[in-house]
């Protein structure tokens, strides 16, 4: 009997590099990108999208420091005197304040404000053809409004170059940010963030807590040093909140006086329903006309969902493929694994 032997044919022979003949290797599978990572507006994110802060945030940490060291020089030198002299529950309501303050501007500045997606861009260009669909002249560029009708009032909506959409009703740029923000108040540098529709609750919260932590504290300071009758450490606190505590104050009644009307801060300064317009209906079209329901709507109504979808994946078609280099070399080295063929050579048993 014939005994088939099999060979490996040797690649110099057929002219191919050695090196070619490679384990087969795995396509490389493009990593999935969530929005965040190509978010377009100028923001940070952290925690994997989980946490979104303004790009230019560094008084924040300002704002921690001043409440934290003056809280802690509190307690550590006001409050074992004023135990010992008065009762056990300063320390206490100190203490809650100052966990409801702190737990407050982090919910402000770590929430997403309300930011608007910007328009894709089939939707900017149907935007832009029926803009220029209703233009009546050809030579002058068709205005960028649009008029609705709220509660029997006229509003417009101006058209947002940067996000490529007409903005909704109450809506602003942030230029800091460089995002369209709902029920845009104002953009804060102290909490580092835009104060909008989602961050606002929280916002006033913050502010009208700061306003009793800090007079809760200016005025355990005065009793301390008036049972004392001298200077004493108290003296730091005393000034720190005796600078904060007028600002602090008018700042928590001006927002009271917006949260009662059902305006925003960014409409109270540009004067958008202020009588001195000339307009006879100037007024208002937001306010349901009752301080109780403006208030309520305002600060307890239910938290909308964030629109920007930050931690979500990128749609395949969004995804850079592989080079086409690549992907041919993977085809070439795959084919070359199945190129082992055998050659017989004869040979004789006994």
């Amino acid at each position: 009997m014939k005994n088939c032997e099999y060979q490996q044919i040797d690649a110099r022979a057929l002219g191919t590099p050695a090196s070619s003949f490679q384990p087969c290797t795995e396509m490389k599978v493009p990593r999935l990108r969530r929005k965040w990572e190509v978010f377009p507006g100028k923001n940070r994110f952290y925690c994997d999208g989980r946490i979104i802060l303004a790009r230019q945030s560094g008084i924040l940490p300002l704002t921690l420091g001043l409440i934290v060291v003056t809280s802690v020089l509190f307690f550590a030198f006001d409050c074992p005197f004023l135990v010992t002299h008065l009762t056990v529950c300063i320390p206490v309501i100190g203490g809650v304040l100052f966990l409801f303050v702190v737990i407050s501007l982090l919910q402000t500045s770590l929430t997403d404000p309300g930011i608007l997606p910007r328009a894709l861009p089939d939707e900017a260009a149907d935007i832009e053809k029926q803009i220029y669909t209703s233009g009546s002249s050809m030579y002058r560029p068709p205005p960028r409004t649009k008029e609705i009708l709220i509660n029997q009032q006229v509003v417009k909506l101006k058209y947002c170059f940067t996000c490529k959409m007409f903005r909704p009703p109450r809506t602003s740029h942030c230029s800091l940010c460089d995002n369209c923000v709902e029920r845009f108040d104002h953009h804060c540098p102290w909490v580092g963030n835009c104060v909008g529709k989602r961050n606002y609750r929280f916002f006033y919260s913050f502010i009208v807590s700061l306003s009793f932590h800090t007079s809760f504290i200016f005025g355990c300071v005065v009793t301390h040093l008036t049972l004392r009758s001298q200077g004493g450490n108290g003296l730091v606190q005393l000034v720190i909140c005796f600078f904060s505590i007028w600002s602090v104050l008018g700042l928590s009644g001006f927002h009271t006086y917006l949260v009662a009307s059902n305006l925003t801060t960014n409409e109270d300064i540009k004067g958008s329903w202020s009588s001195k317009r000339g307009a006879e209906d100037s007024g208002n079209p937001y306010t349901y006309n009752s301080i109780f329901i403006n208030c309520c709507a305002t600060l307890c109504g239910p938290m909308p969902p964030s629109l920007i979808d930050r931690r979500g994946f990128l749609p395949p078609d969004d995804i850079p493929p592989v080079a086409a280099a690549d992907l041919e070399l993977s085809s070439f080295l795959a084919k070359n694994d199945t190129n082992m063929v055998g050659m017989p050579s004869s040979g004789h048993t006994s």
